[in-house]
């Protein structure tokens, strides 16, 4: 039977990571994802209060619209982020109104840039590394996934059930995110270190470096706010597609 997405046009979207931080057998690897136009079909994915319910809206918006088979929850949020913008672009136009103190704005969604990506940061597994500037410790860690996030929420909505007052939002990301220490990847290990031995200045300057060299679109748009220019980041949410929802 003809696949229904083949019928209409497409485009092809060029990843921000431009796919080195996904396994080799990936789809993902080419760092190219192509796409069709969105049709009214996707406008009934928008308006899914079931999906909208669940918070995976966007998630099935992105599906129905990729020609290349793989996972949603395999993307980082960078590339993730890339794909939400071509889709709007491919549905609705390159221009965005928004309001914004109380003004409405315009952006040219077409004008969006991914950032710059140092590919020689990236290691044959498709990770990076990172000396901490206090222990000299070398840290090896990969750009969390949708998939990755959701393992951790649970893992800390789990922490929260043993004790409510625990806060556990940034070493139980870290475990995730730190693959090996000096060269170790002892899962164990990682968790040991990350509990008992990670030094808080360590930590800041390693989440400020991984916040630095992760692949994304730069959504930082500048605007005039009554004569004074201001940098604000565009907000990718349901109101992206159809700002009368």
């Amino acid at each position: 039977m003809e696949d229904n997405k083949s019928k209409f046009p497409t485009e092809t979207v060029e990843l921000p990571s431009k796919g080195l931080i996904y396994p080799q057998d990936s789809p993902l690897r080419s760092g190219k994802v192509e796409m069709k136009y969105m049709t009214a079909k996707e406008e009934d994915i928008l308006t899914n209060q079931n999906y909208i319910k669940q918070g995976v809206v966007l998630d099935k918006l992105i599906e129905a619209l990729i020609m290349n088979k793989f996972s949603v929850k395999d993307l980082i949020p960078g590339d993730k982020n890339a794909l939400l913008i071509s889709s709007r672009i491919l549905g609705y136009g390159k221009d965005y109104t928004f309001t914004y103190a109380n003004k409405e704005h315009i952006v040219d969604l077409s004008t969006l840039d991914n950032k710059p990506f140092d590919t020689t940061l990236v290691t044959p597994r498709g990770t990076f590394k990172f000396k901490l500037p206090t222990s000299d410790i070398e840290v090896e860690f990969k750009i969390l996934t949708d998939k990755d996030n959701e393992l951790i929420e649970q893992e800390i909505e789990g922490l929260k059930k043993i004790n409510k007052n625990a806060s556990s939002e940034v070493t139980t990301r870290l475990k995730y995110q730190i693959t090996a220490i000096d060269g170790n990847q002892d899962k164990s290990n990682i968790r040991d270190f990350v509990e008992n031995n990670l030094l808080a200045a360590d930590s800041r300057a390693l989440r400020k470096y991984i916040k630095n060299i992760s692949p994304d679109v730069n959504l930082t748009t500048k605007i005039n706010v009554d004569g004074v220019e201001e940098d604000i980041d565009i907000p990718i949410n349901l109101n992206f597609f159809w700002p009368d929802l």
